[in-house]
């Protein structure tokens, strides 16, 4: 069954063209051009994928992206303009997994598609065993994270995120690896999204988020794992 793509984006000619360009690799994608629309369709219909313009009639990109959040780890992808730093750390900080600059060619988009895919397979197949640090457990064949008995749902980025500094406790991880780690050779821009990104998996997994135990910032250099 192909994967299924939900394109959010007001602009016609850029709906089409990401359509065309999405349906043309054997996706199976469905269009929308109407924030209030795109959620009730988000929400009622299973995606593999949601790309999401952060301009939209009726909701904005970032509040559909947060009301997702609260039920739903499907990967999401924002659009954003060109100058638009605020928008691009806000999408990070409420959930979204990658972001994309307008304007962008089909060959970026692409990219960026298949990388989110492929780790959301790789989370469904499991990374096998089950790593204990302290309260913190994390099942790498049920993509399962518990903290202090609590399950905690996260989406693939910060599962992602979490299981590579779970992989070496105790190691000093640099935003730049880390954020290579989760886009791979699509990553290019701001290392202080690395940052928005580990501010939500603490908001997930510390006991108290603003006196972090279990996830360390090293200043100037980044972050690692301890058991707490």
């Amino acid at each position: 069954m192909n994967e299924r793509i939900l394109i959010v984006e007001d602009t016609e000619a850029i709906l089409d063209a990401v359509t065309d360009a999405l349906a043309a690799e054997g996706f199976d994608v469905q269009g929308a051009c109407d924030g209030t629309a795109a959620l009730a369709v988000a929400e009622a219909e299973p995606f593999d994928l949601v790309i999401l313009d952060v301009m939209l009639p009726g909701l904005s990109g970032t509040e559909i992206c947060r009301r997702l959040r609260a039920t739903s780890a499907v990967p999401i992808i924002m659009l954003t303009a060109r100058d638009a730093e605020a928008d691009r750390v806000l999408g990070l900080e409420i959930g979204a997994d990658d972001y994309i600059t307008k304007p962008f060619s089909e060959v970026e988009l692409l990219s960026r598609v298949r990388a989110i895919l492929r780790r959301r397979r790789l989370d469904r197949t499991g990374d096998s065993g089950l790593r204990r640090l302290g309260g913190l457990s994390i099942d790498g064949v049920k993509h399962e994270v518990v903290a202090d008995g609590r399950p905690v749902a996260l989406t693939p980025s910060e599962y992602k995120l979490l299981a590579l500094l779970a992989e070496e406790p105790g190691r000093l991880f640099t935003r730049r690896e880390i954020m290579q780690h989760l886009w791979q050779s699509t990553y290019v821009g701001d290392e202080r999204a690395c940052d928005a990104h580990v501010s939500t998996l603490r908001s997930k997994i510390e006991r108290d988020r603003a006196h972090p135990e279990r996830i360390i910032t090293v200043p100037g250099f980044g972050y690692k794992l301890v058991a707490a």
